[in-house]
């Protein structure tokens, strides 16, 4: 395995396997994801067939892989919904994507026709990402030793890819940050973003990742280019003591491809209301996604993962 390969997010392959096997099961008419798939590899897409089918897989390191996609797939439904719904009634023009990972809104929400997106996330999951991408464009489906198609077929530089899978945003602009180290600011600059026009800022399944240090530095560079109109969309965690046990076990175990990717900081509702006051945004909604998936009448097997993950809105304070 290559350096890009060992850097690139592990957690962003799951969520996409998540999300590829909730398509039309999960929540159908409100949730769908049918360009998720595309970007997986065979052998990462292996466990997605299987818990579509309801076979679980012999073995118990396949059937670690196997439950982690079903849970994952529970988790992230809901999310993705609550998630969705927030950037179409905020749409302006300008969408930024904190650690985007394998998001595939550019590419499924016809919503975003008149908005321009930015991509930011590490460059080791960039390059993967834009590989799988251009794999999907790839002529006769060739693929390499791992499973993933060649990289044939990018196209322009505003992101755009091949027309097997065009992007229905305006634009998609990739821009590589590394939130540890990175000024954002200046790396959004360099990319075209309009700090005076309206924005909506979605940071999605990273907050845990990073040391409270690093989510008040982004929120900083966030506040500072933020306009009137704008809105911040967070999904984070709170506090739990069995889910941090579960992740704690499959590190020990080594049981999960996420196991080496830990979480940093984890944070109470006040204490993010607290951060967004003090950075100048008022929090509009903030919900468990339990409660969501509740409203969604979807699965609520994984309930300790779900009362601990949160989306929280926020706007500006006139």
């Amino acid at each position: 395995m290559d350096e890009r390969e060992r850097a690139a997010s592990r957690t962003a392959v799951l969520v996409c396997q998540g999300r590829a096997a909730a398509d039309g099961i999960i929540a159908p008419g409100r949730f769908a994801d049918p360009v998720a798939a595309r970007l997986l590899s065979d052998g990462e897409r292996a466990p997605v067939d299987q818990v579509r089918a309801g076979t679980p897989p012999e073995g118990w390191r396949a059937r670690t892989g196997y439950e982690s996609v079903r849970a994952c797939a529970d988790v992230v439904v809901p999310r993705t919904v609550a998630i969705d719904d927030a950037v179409r009634a905020r749409a302006r023009g300008q969408l930024v994507i904190l650690g985007a990972g394998l998001d595939t809104r550019a590419w499924r929400l016809p919503e975003l026709a008149r908005t321009d997106v930015w991509e930011v996330d590490h460059p080791a999951s960039q390059q993967d990402k834009q590989a799988r991408l251009a794999a999907v464009a790839a002529p006769h489906g060739a693929r390499d030793e791992d499973g993933v198609r060649d990289e044939d077929g990018v196209s322009g530089e505003d992101g755009s890819r091949a027309e097997d899978l065009p992007a229905l945003a305006r634009s998609v602009r990739f821009t590589p940050v590394d939130f540890a180290v990175d000024d954002l600011g200046a790396a959004l600059d360099a990319a075209g973003h309009d700090a005076s026009a309206p924005t909506v800022w979605l940071w999605e399944g990273v907050v845990p990742y990073l040391t409270r240090g690093q989510v008040q530095a982004t929120i900083t560079a966030i506040a500072a280019r933020t306009a009137p109109g704008s809105a911040l969309i967070v999904n984070y965690q709170a506090p739990s003591v069995r889910a941090r046990a579960g992740r704690l076990l499959a590190r020990v175990l080594g049981s999960s491809a996420t196991s080496a990717e830990p979480w940093r900081s984890l944070w109470r509702p006040p204490q993010m209301a607290e951060l967004f006051a003090v950075h100048g945004f008022r929090v509009v909604s903030d919900d468990d996604l339990l409660t969501l998936a509740h409203r969604l009448g979807s699965p609520s097997r994984g309930r300790s993962s779900l009362r601990s993950g949160r989306v929280a809105v926020a706007e500006p304070r006139s």
